[in-house]
């Protein structure tokens, strides 16, 4: 079933839709707060820091939506709590207490999304502070330089605070996923800018070459863009299926068991966040520079550090690195023989135990490979073609395509969910 014809049939029950329409209002408090902008910023020396952080100014703007190129009390975007919950995540591996809390439950976790909430404004004052003394100088603002400090900082963390609350709002009395949703909305709000560019690039095209070879370079960059959406999704939805066999045991006069069934690995199992992380890290350095105007050969060499050959294969192999740390803390094979074997399952041809758990960690490796190499080409295929065609921002984004793709495969998923939910409900009533 379509995302479209999924939305339309969740739309005829009436819980359901009162759930899509509170959604669909808190994502358009979100695009009007994006209209907002911060007072006392200078917005030409903001768009200079944008254009100095490169390849991670042009991240945050299409995470944020386009508030970040805006200067909006929303520039921030949600980036301080998808950091927070990334540092969170990690500490609940490396911090037995906080993984004992995760293994609570309800509780624990609701324990730890308030450490994520506290972590997200730390987050968020700090990167707040970072952008007011970057542009300091340039401020417009009549106010006293402390007092205006204050409130634009204030106003930045404010937004990333807002943001966050409107999330947890639409998880509570919306479809859920609200913080994916925030983002997806944030990238689609793009999309006419986009077109917009693409038209614009279509009229040269025109005036350099015939109106025929013009339409066919159109038509080549929207296919090329389909297809790309089209391998994301196939990918999104792989899965190794491992065949599994229970084995047969009598209960009394009954006998269980003997059936056979498989074991699902997904192939993309780490979705975007490798390449969060590595474009956090790899952008890290240059970042610190650019904001805090650091000098010398070695700072102008990471300054402009986005524009050498070194930081994309730096970056492919951070993303390689990032896919088999992301598997690792994701998925235990170790913990699925064991349950395997405690079920009375086997894989046909494995003993159960160690060689079960081999297989499983040797499959899931290969899986890892084709996942990690998959990313590196999605998400450097844009700028690929950016150099060979001459043509920048058309091609959109692989990081883009992967959340929206992303997010509306689980979107989908929410709704059939739900709508499975009501429908089983009826039946019993």
């Amino acid at each position: 079933m379509g995302l479209f014809e999924t939305i339309k049939n969740a739309f005829r029950i009436p819980d359901l839709r009162k759930k899509m329409l509170f959604t669909l209002m808190m994502l358009v408090i979100y695009r009007i707060g994006v209209a907002i902008p911060v007072p006392g910023v200078d917005s030409a020396a903001f768009a200079n820091l944008i254009n100095q952080l490169g390849q991670l100014g042009s991240f945050l703007d299409i995470i944020s939506g386009g508030a970040f190129a805006q200067v909006s009390v929303f520039s921030m975007g949600i980036t301080p709590y998808i950091n927070a919950s990334i540092i969170m995540q990690l500490l609940t591996v490396a911090i037995p207490a906080l993984e004992r809390l995760q293994k609570e439950g309800e509780t624990g976790r609701k324990k730890i999304q308030q450490y994520v909430r506290y972590v997200t404004v730390i987050l968020a004052l700090v990167q707040a502070t970072a952008y007011w003394y970057t542009t300091r100088l340039a401020g417009s603002s009549k106010l006293p330089p402390a007092l205006n400090a204050i409130m634009i900082i204030l106003s930045f963390t404010a937004g990333t605070a807002f943001i966050m609350w409107i999330g947890e709002q639409i998880n509570e009395s919306g479809i859920g996923n609200g913080i994916s949703l925030i983002i997806f909305a944030g990238i689609v709000a793009r999309g006419p800018q986009a077109v917009q560019l693409l038209f614009m690039y279509t009229q040269q095209w025109t005036l350099t070459k015939n109106i025929i070879a013009s339409l066919a370079a159109t038509i080549g960059v929207i296919l090329v863009f389909v297809l790309i959406i089209t391998l994301v999704v196939f990918v999104q939805l792989a899965e190794r299926r491992i065949p599994i066999q229970y084995a047969k045991k009598v209960v009394g006069r009954k006998m269980y068991g003997g059936q056979s069934t498989y074991l699902p690995i997904k192939v993309n199992q780490a979705g975007v966040l490798p390449v969060i992380f590595a474009i956090s890290i790899i952008s890290l350095p240059p970042t610190i520079v650019n904001l805090f105007g650091s000098t010398g050969p070695v700072a102008k060499w990471l300054a402009n550090f986005t524009g050498n050959p070194f930081y994309y294969i730096l970056y492919a192999l951070l993303i390689i690195g990032f896919t088999f740390f992301y598997s690792m803390i994701q998925f235990n094979p170790i913990e699925v023989a064991n349950n395997l074997q405690k079920n009375g399952g086997f894989i046909p041809g494995y003993r159960p135990g160690r060689a079960t758990s081999d297989f499983i960690h040797k499959t899931s490796k290969r899986l890892n490979w084709f996942d990690a190499l998959f990313l590196v080409v999605i998400v450097l295929f844009p700028t690929f073609m950016s150099a060979v065609t001459g043509a920048q921002g058309i091609w959109f984004g692989g990081t883009a395509i992967l959340i929206l793709v992303g997010v509306a495969i689980d979107l989908v998923n929410q709704l059939e969910s739900q709508m499975v939910m009501r429908h089983y409900k009826g039946f019993l009533d």
